[in-house]
């Protein structure tokens, strides 16, 4: 069965001024059945690329342990670092977003034209050191709906939505506007639900009305262990100068992160069961506090059996994952995920959680999809198409739409990345998909590939969307300039991060090949390194950071 939809309207694109030396015709789409997610190989395994270096050659190489002036974290220099990040992203390189730093404070103006790619801005500024707070007065130019469709795509969103299927919730609409209201069991089903509501072609805000039905009086003991403890497992945190007291259900984080970023996750991961409120208000933002400075102890997890009950406790906190109840199988940190979800997006969200668990540095994931209730493929199709058609991202994009045996193709052009990782992830939202082909190509490659797997916006919030199922291959697009220059870009990258610690991690470059040596505190981390030295150029990364 097959399917193409297409919507007219005028492409509501602005050029960002960026300096492109080279095009990327690179389009790699990932065999359907890919199920293995490395985060990183041992050191003694293969580099992080099979891609031949540049023959441009620097013979002498370049070096990190050079001594170098300490970085001064400047506005001007914050400022750069954001525009960086904001115009070699795949959502936002062709938007015209402007930045400005005061003290920290980023304030971003400009335009866009969804929701979801505005709140994107916010979020991967967020991620910035040195970043104290960011103020998104971007302004938003959805396409001009009546209120009355909104509310049936709304409510079509969340029907679709295999794990929002189930929820009891009511939409309205007013100037764009949707106010959600109904009950769901807990606070994690309320993200999800403002997600996919966010989601829709012009949407211009979410109010989230929703309430709880759990009214769990678990003892505030009970409570504070559980929030310790996720905050402990998880990767993207370093728990050691975070404290959490806990009085009448109420969590209240004190202590210091490294970004925003961490904040939101921090507070996020703090609504455990039994959580009236949480107030974060006294967890400072401190850019100087480093990954080492934070991890001087935390919550043990070490050792295989820890960390299987770790990436249990992140399927619980999951609401596409923990009804399916996985088997999870860990040998020396490699994590095989078994058993049956019923659907494609519960499957990627384990292997997302997994992934997220400190000690994790491998994921092989063999759930197997069952559908409850069998969709025959015309069905599936007509379901696919109706949702990319109501999709914020898609709207004005044509994509011709196949099924068999439950397996999803998806055929035509893009303009970036994003649009086709949010063409494959809405399609595995689908109940009856099996497995989705991705055979859409871009018609505006950017400059750096777009990684799914270590995507912040996702990443920092659990609840909302895994697309790690699609994973470009480590590569550069940018053009080789000279191995001291790529050795620089990386050393910039890596300082900008909130997630590693520049002064742990040695960075040589010779002939366009990055070799990365030094520590790390996690698996995640070192991946991190690998992924921002082919961001910054590098031609081959070998990646032989050591875990502590």
């Amino acid at each position: 069965m097959t399917a193409t939809f297409t919507t007219s309207t005028a492409t509501l694109v602005a050029l960002a001024t960026v300096c492109v030396a080279t095009a990327c015709n690179h389009d790699p789409t990932p065999p359907a059945s890919a199920t293995t997610l490395t985060l990183a190989p041992p050191a003694a395994l293969a580099p992080s690329s099979r891609q031949e270096p540049s023959k441009a050659t620097d013979p002498q190489g370049a070096s990190a342990t050079a001594p170098k002036e300490p970085k001064k974290m400047t506005d001007q220099l914050i400022t750069n670092a954001v525009d960086r990040i904001l115009v070699t992203d795949a959502a936002l390189h062709n938007k015209q977003i402007d930045v400005r730093v005061d003290q920290g404070i980023v304030t971003l103006t400009g335009g866009v034209d969804n929701l979801m790619v505005q709140e994107r801005a916010a979020k991967l500024a967020q991620t910035i050191r040195g970043v104290r707070g960011v103020v998104n007065t971007v302004a938003l130019s959805a396409p001009s709906r009546n209120d009355d469709a909104i509310r049936t795509d709304v409510q079509s969103a969340l029907h679709y939505d295999v794990a929002t299927d189930s929820f009891a919730l009511a939409s309205q609409v007013k100037d764009g506007v949707v106010t959600l209201t109904g009950t769901v069991p807990s606070y994690r089903e309320k993200q999800l639900a403002v997600y996919v509501a966010k989601g829709v072609k012009g949407v211009k805000g979410v109010t989230d009305s929703l309430t709880l039905t759990s009214k769990s009086q678990r003892p505030d003991a009970d409570i504070a262990a559980e929030v310790k403890r996720s905050i402990g497992i998880d990767v993207w945190l370093h728990p050691a100068t975070i404290s959490s007291d806990v009085k009448g259900g109420v969590v209240t984080l004190t202590g210091s992160v490294g970004s925003p970023a961490q904040h939101d996750r921090a507070t996020s991961l703090a609504w455990t069961a039994g959580v009236s409120s949480v107030n974060a208000s006294g967890l400072k933002i401190e850019p100087s506090v480093k990954a080492t400075d934070q991890r001087q102890e935390t919550y043990a997890v070490k050792g295989d059996p820890q960390i299987q009950q770790a990436v249990h406790d992140a399927f619980v906190a999951d609401p596409r994952v923990y009804s399916y109840n996985p088997r999870v199988e860990v040998d020396n940190g490699a994590v095989t995920l078994t058993g049956v979800v019923n659907n494609l997006k519960a499957k990627r969200a384990a292997a997302q959680d997994a992934k997220n668990t400190w000690g994790v540095w491998r994921v092989t994931n063999l759930l197997k999809t069952r559908p409850a209730n069998p969709v025959a493929d015309d069905a599936i199709v007509q379901n696919v198409t109706s949702a990319l058609l109501r999709d914020s991202a898609m709207y004005g994009h044509d994509v011709n739409v196949k099924a068999k045996n439950g397996v999803v193709t998806l055929g035509g052009m893009v303009d970036s990345y994003y649009e086709k990782s949010e063409a494959e992830d809405v399609a595995s939202r689908a109940n009856g998909v099996l497995d989705v082909a991705n055979n859409l190509t871009v018609s505006y490659p950017i400059l750096v590939d777009y990684d799914l797997g270590y995507d912040p916006y996702w990443a920092y919030l659990p609840a909302y969307s895994y697309w790690d199922a699609y994973r470009t291959p480590y590569y550069s697009t940018w053009p080789y300039l000279g191995d001291a220059l790529v050795r620089d870009d990386i050393e910039d990258k890596l300082y900008w991060s909130p997630w590693v610690n520049l002064d742990d991690i040695s960075v040589n470059v010779a002939n366009g090949v990055a070799t990365l040596t030094g520590n790390a505190d996690n698996w995640f981390e070192r991946d991190i390194a690998t992924q921002d030295a082919f961001e910054s150029g590098a031609q081959q990364v070998y990646n032989r950071v050591a875990i502590r």
